[in-house]
């Protein structure tokens, strides 16, 4: 069955029958026998269109000056209607006094242009929405994602204004289709070359205004508590780090142990080690730069472009694991890195923070239109969340670069080193069977994303995040320093397991991860390719971006069954610590919050993006994360 364009109830323009012209309609149903659409415009008129009639909001640029064109319904009182002679055409007579009080409009707009303030009189104009117009539910103004494809038609409050009120130019006037080419006549001809002149005036007079009126609507969103919520994560993460590492290595771990006083900043740093991670991170970088892998590009920016990324996350993974035998060969003292652990961690700490300053610098240089959505204009707020979405040295990304490399590569590493330093300190011929189940999940989670490194690209940390404290501070310090905690926990507390609860928590692992990668090879691959024929029997929910929502397979099951996998996975890897302390269970307190917070932030971001789509959605599927629970 052949896939339909536009959603019930979406607001678009269609040709009026037998004319040239789009009008406002609201979509109300579609007959799948005859592809036609039935549609509704302002004046109640009820028509069937072929979808060749209708178009996107998207589709039409807009005239600056105030249209002439009126509705079907506003000139009933003419005698006939030829064909030649659309409804929207004004009588002959009205077109000279239109030319001239453009001319005078224009030479006003070039007065107030100097002045970087433009002061528009508008008509006041009453348009009634309909009642489930796109604007309604998708907010205005819309969030715009920086790697979405931008809107061209800007939302705007439509009402009366007052005749002098500073407002910046609406965009909600004449709407003429760019895919076609009408012939003109000659005071249309001239029209359109004031139209030009007029759109390079506008274009000087207001971009401190745009600038202004983006900064004002990304203020209102800020999270993490705002700028003191963003100021307190900043510096407790560090330090909350270091407590924790401190604890583990305690005899009685207890929570209910008073906490261990943190080590003296002489203590933690050694120039040595600093310089070892210096070796460590720019390593990673030349295998990240070698022309190996192939080359995709990510999702479009607000000016369509789309950067490209170069996947060779594995290669990279397999010189380094290379690398690291070769050290055992060469006598290497591996175990150096777990009786400096606290010093490691702290070197890491220290080039993630000269990092997010380097960031922030460069971001106050950037254009506006690269720079995150999340950004504030607060200098406390951007630091932590990043202003930059790209941040780039020539082909260099560093956001990317930084989410799968030198932490993720770093926590594989660091987990083997607590192995070797378990054999040598319990005096241990073999690990563990809990050191090697530990070893053995999470080294599996890695290979699996730097396998499917693509997906990257489409989260939220690519495509909305700029890249600041949050992120260089979680991907190479936080990841592998308390990824890792399970094994570090195993080094100085050892537990037996057996092997009927070992083959448990093994099932247990494998169940998480079947959900969490087939619930990611399924939204990947409809991503890709929604008209797949393997994917023809999914069901879908359609909505106004163009987009396709899931509503089957494992998107009908829960909303976010990629987390569910990845907490039921995250639960196997603590237990082969045991349960004679809370401590190792740690990171699945911290992931479920985690988790449980970037579903809410998807949420807010779904809600807005796909309106009346996603209040379907959310019907059909009820549960969030957990079934039957949350």
């Amino acid at each position: 069955m052949p896939s339909r364009k536009f959603a019930d109830g979406e607001v678009v323009r269609g040709r009026w029958p037998g004319s040239s012209l789009y009008y406002e309609v609201e979509v109300l149903s579609h007959d799948s026998n005859s592809q036609l659409y039935s549609v509704k415009y302002k004046d109640g008129t009820e028509l069937e269109l072929k979808e060749s009639d209708i178009k996107p909001l998207t589709s039409f640029r807009q005239r600056k000056s105030g249209s002439t064109s009126s509705s079907p319904s506003r000139r009933r009182g003419s005698r006939s209607r030829s064909r030649s002679r659309s409804p929207g055409r004004p009588p002959k007579g009205s077109r000279p006094s239109v030319s001239a009080s453009h001319q005078a409009d224009i030479k006003e707009a070039k007065k107030e242009a100097r002045k970087e303030i433009l002061e528009i009189k508008l008509t006041p104009l009453v348009l009634k929405p309909f009642g489930n117009s796109i604007n309604r539910y998708n907010g205005e103004p819309e969030h715009i994602e920086r790697n979405d494809v931008p809107h061209k038609n800007a939302q705007v409050q439509r009402g009366s204004f007052s005749s002098q009120e500073k407002f910046p130019l609406s965009q909600e006037s004449c709407y003429i289709p760019t895919q076609y080419s009408l012939h003109p006549r000659r005071e249309e001809v001239k029209l359109k070359e004031i139209d030009s002149k007029e759109e390079k005036i506008v274009t000087k007079g207001s971009t401190s205004l745009r600038t202004f009126e983006v900064t004002a609507t990304q203020q209102k969103d800020l999270e993490f508590g705002g700028v003191p919520g963003v100021f307190l994560i900043t510096l407790g993460l560090p330090a909350f780090l270091f407590l924790l590492l401190l604890m583990c290595k305690q005899e009685e771990p207890s929570l209910l142990n008073f906490p261990p006083p943190l080590p003296a900043l002489y203590d933690l740093w050694e120039t040595r080690i600093f310089g070892a991670y210096l070796l460590w991170f720019f390593l990673q970088a030349l295998l990240y730069l070698l022309p190996i892998g192939k080359v995709v590009e990510g999702t479009p920016l607000t000016d369509g472009r789309r950067l490209k990324y170069r996947l060779n996350g594995v290669y990279a993974f397999i010189l380094t694991s290379a690398l690291v035998g070769a050290s055992f060969f060469w006598d290497v003292e591996l175990c150096y890195v777990y009786s400096h652990f606290l010093q490691c961690a702290f070197a890491a700490t220290v080039f993630s923070v000269v990092l997010s300053v380097y960031l922030y610098a460069r971001a106050l240089k950037a254009p506006r239109d690269e720079l995150s959505p999340a950004s504030s204009g607060n200098a406390v707020y951007d630091f932590f969340i990043g202003r930059e979405l790209n941040p780039r040295i020539g082909t260099f990304d560093l956001k990317y670069f930084c989410e799968l490399r030198p932490g993720l590569i770093g926590w594989v590493v660091i987990n083997l080193v607590m192995l070797l330093a378990e054999m040598k300190l319990q005096n241990r011929t073999v690990p563990s069977l809990a050191m090697i189940l530990v070893n053995s999940f999470q080294l599996l989670y890695v290979v699996d994303a730097l396998w499917n490194e693509e997906a990257l690209l489409t989260t939220m940390d690519i495509i909305h995040d700029g890249f600041g404290f949050m992120l260089a501070f979680g991907d190479l310090v936080w990841v592998p320093f308390i990824y890792s905690f399970q094994a570090f926990y195993l080094v100085h507390h050892p537990n037996e397991l057996s092997w009927p609860m070992a083959s448990l928590i093994i099932a247990l692992k494998l169940c998480g991860f079947v959900i969490f990668r087939c619930a990611n090879s399924q939204k990947n691959a409809f991503r890709k390719n929604p008209t797949d024929p393997k994917l023809a029997h999914l069901k879908t929910i359609h909505t106004a971006t163009g987009k396709s929502l899931l509503v089957s397979g494992w998107w009908g099951f829960v909303r976010h069954p990629n987390y569910l996998g990845d907490l039921i996975m995250a639960l196997a890897w603590s237990l082969p610590c045991g349960f004679n302390h809370i401590l190792p269970y740690f990171y699945v307190i911290y992931f479920t919050i985690l988790l449980v917070h970037r579903e809410a932030r998807d949420e807010r971001h779904c809600r807005k993006k796909y309106g009346l789509a996603w209040e379907k959605y959310c019907q059909r599927v009820p549960y969030r994360i957990f079934p039957y629970i949350y």
